[in-house]
């Protein structure tokens, strides 16, 4: 599907709606894709540029993992990024909630990541007591609450005062709610303290970078992590235990040694650059740590003498 124009891609995408469920236009700039599997519904937020890029076959990850495992999806696309703050995405979940269409399912999943993530949360309260998985996610936009983040600032003007408004108030129906951000992301981080509950659980990750979806993408983690939401087995020590795989990702392990280094830590860089050369090897740490332990000889300081690598460490 890569050689599609948007209008192609598009059709291709009804025509899935047609055979799995329904597509359903809201307005001029969002839609709908609900694929009816069974009794469990993966609901996702993405934007078409999101999607397109993801993968050859440039079909909504909510849609791809809920296939898999033979759950239900409800896919909302946004054309560009609208924090789907538009009448028409409200009047839509109003019509759900009015059929009492999530009743239907014995477990619902919301998930979204920056963005998306903010929508995610904000009509998750259509859905009491769903799991909101959320990357990242912006708490609301308005100036009032949080004129401090100066990154979408011609995204002001979308009204975030109205109904669905400020999603950490959207987040009090949610059964669970998992909030994944990296901590030395500032803003990501302000915003993440705004969404605290009692029943959100907020998952720190430093050095994970601003691209929260891509490395988590990368690492394997995303994709398990919704499956164990969608299973109902997700919790703080299950996404820990996924997390562990950051020590295998090129993306994490560049960050972290970046970080060192401009924290002028190369003594903690070496150690980690020899670590990871043993391991996975890359000609960029090779050459990296020959750089340090030179610098690090010419102080008269050494490395200490390797630990045997544990299979599982």
């Amino acid at each position: 599907m890569r050689d599609l124009d948007n209008n192609d891609w598009l059709s291709r995408i009804e025509e899935i709606g047609e055979l799995e469920g329904y597509f359903e236009p809201l307005g001029a700039a969002h839609a709908a894709l609900f694929a009816d599997r069974g009794p469990v519904l993966l609901v996702s937020f993405e934007t078409r540029a999101t999607i397109r890029t993801r993968s050859e076959e440039q079909l909504p990850l909510g849609f791809t993992l809920a296939e898999g495992a033979e759950h239900s999806s409800l896919t909302l696309i946004a054309k560009e990024e609208s924090w789907f703050r538009d009448p028409a995405v409200y009047a839509y979940f109003d019509r759900l909630v009015d059929e009492a269409f999530f009743e239907d399912f014995d477990r619902v999943v919301f998930y979204g990541a920056g963005s998306c993530g903010y929508a995610a949360a904000a009509f998750s309260v259509t859905a009491p007591g769903a799991t909101v998985v959320t990357l990242a996610p912006q708490a609301t936009l308005s100036a009032r609450r949080a004129s401090w983040d100066n990154r979408f600032l011609r995204k002001r003007r979308l009204d975030f005062t109205s109904r669905y408004g400020y999603a950490p108030d959207m987040l009090d129906g949610a059964g669970q709610g998992y909030v994944v951000y990296d901590p030395l992301q500032t803003l990501d981080a302000m915003h993440a303290a705004l969404m605290a509950r009692p029943q959100v659980t907020l998952l720190p990750c430093r050095n994970l970078g601003r691209a929260v979806e891509t490395a988590l993408s990368e690492m394997d983690v995303l994709e398990q992590m919704l499956v164990q939401a969608c299973a109902g087995t997700l919790d703080a020590a299950s996404f820990w235990r996924l997390y562990r795989a950051r020590r295998n990702s090129p993306r994490y392990l560049r960050g972290l040694a970046a970080q060192l280094d401009a924290r002028k830590r190369h003594w903690l860089e070496a150690l980690l650059c020899r670590n990871v050369v043993h391991r996975l090897g890359g000609p960029r740490f090779r050459n990296r740590l020959a750089t340090l332990e030179a610098q690090l000889e010419a102080q008269g300081r050494a490395l200490p003498a390797p630990l045997p690598l544990r299979e599982h460490a």
